[in-house]
């Protein structure tokens, strides 16, 4: 009965994920429907995710401990060997390509990978090895010099050690859902010169001037087409800063301004859903909470660097993130069963 219980609830968010992935592709067709706009970046991202997530349902249910394991040396190693921390970026751009994101990105969630391993660990040995990771993540942070990536890292750790006894799961995440939306009313209020003057100052120095001025555009543009947007990868032709500016990737960074410039209220929502998703996902996850509140810190500091950067724009944070969701909400082994004298196994009520 416990079995058929964790099945039901698994494939009530299996099915969630589907149709706010399946609304994601349709709402990016619609919203480049006639126009020249690319929608190619939003159904690579889905399809990076969808992915993800099954290679990580798969490799969880046979070896969750070996697979997360895997994919924190993956992600790590992706970071430190690939330029800018993804193939394929502009290393030689005078702007940085994603500020705040790639890099630190896959290092948050190889992180969280890492602290899956450990909480899944039955071996003291094996948890204490896998812990020295997660640690070793955050080093390797300060090596590359990334400061959003060690404290992306390090915040995912310091949860990970908090919540390594805990077993009320809901408050912990509905915590780190108020932490992501504060941090996009933040930005929210920084673009619209919302802020106090003191804190607005703040932001601006730290966020620098050039992204704040392309926050601006794109909220002139979503006011402009508040339903449908301008059209993916329509801001870098539509923004006058992204033209002024040299060197410039054409991206607003931030995942939310992009999405609600180029599709509209409609897409920022759906962005928004696909994070409820992952965090519904783990709430019903079968796994151990600790499992699940680790994942939970690395995907919401994700969260956080793609609301402050580009991090979602490169296909292999997305589908790291997809692995991670589906080896903490992958069904556990089932335990051997039972022989009987007569060799074939029986199945206990």
């Amino acid at each position: 009965m416990m079995t058929a219980a964790r099945g039901e609830r698994t494939s009530t968010a299996d099915g969630v994920g589907m149709a706010v992935l399946g609304a994601a592709v349709g709402w990016a067709l619609v919203s480049a429907a006639g126009r020249q706009a690319g929608p190619e970046g939003v159904l690579l991202a889905v399809v990076a995710v969808a992915a993800g997530y099954a290679c990580g349902r798969m490799s969880g249910a046979l070896v969750p401990v070996g697979s997360a394991t895997a994919a924190s040396l993956a992600l790590l190693g992706l970071a430190v060997f690939s330029p800018e921390g993804v193939p394929g970026v502009n290393a030689q751009s005078p702007v940085e390509p994603g500020d705040t994101g790639a890099a630190a990105a896959l290092l948050a969630v190889s992180a969280g990978a890492a602290c899956c391993a450990a909480s899944a660990a039955r071996r003291p040995g094996t948890r204490i090895v896998l812990r020295v990771l997660a640690v070793g993540v955050v080093g390797t942070a300060v090596a590359l010099g990334s400061a959003a990536g060690v404290a992306a890292s390090a915040a995912v750790v310091l949860c990970a050690v908090a919540v390594s006894g805990h077993r009320r799961r809901a408050a912990a995440l509905a915590g780190l859902a108020l932490v992501t939306v504060s941090v996009a009313a933040v930005s929210w209020a920084v673009a619209k010169g919302a802020l106090p003057d003191g804190p607005a100052e703040y932001a601006r120095t730290q966020l620098t001037e050039n992204r704040v001025a392309l926050w601006r555009d794109a909220v002139a543009l979503a006011e402009e087409e508040p339903v449908r947007g301008v059209g993916p990868q329509r801001f870098e032709h539509l923004s006058g800063t992204a033209q002024r500016t040299t060197g410039s990737d054409g991206k607003p960074h931030s995942a939310l301004f992009q999405q609600t410039a180029e599709q509209g209220l409609v897409g920022a929502g759906l962005l928004a859903a696909a994070y409820g998703w992952l965090l519904y996902g783990l709430w019903r996850s079968p796994r151990p909470t600790p499992v699940v509140l680790s994942a939970a810190a690395a995907l919401t500091a994700l969260a956080v660097l793609a609301l402050l950067g580009n991090a979602l724009s490169f296909a292999p944070v997305t589908a790291g993130a997809g692995l991670l969701a589906g080896l903490a909400t992958a069904r556990p082994p089932s335990p051997a069963l039972p022989r009987t004298a007569c060799g074939p196994p029986t199945r206990v009520a």
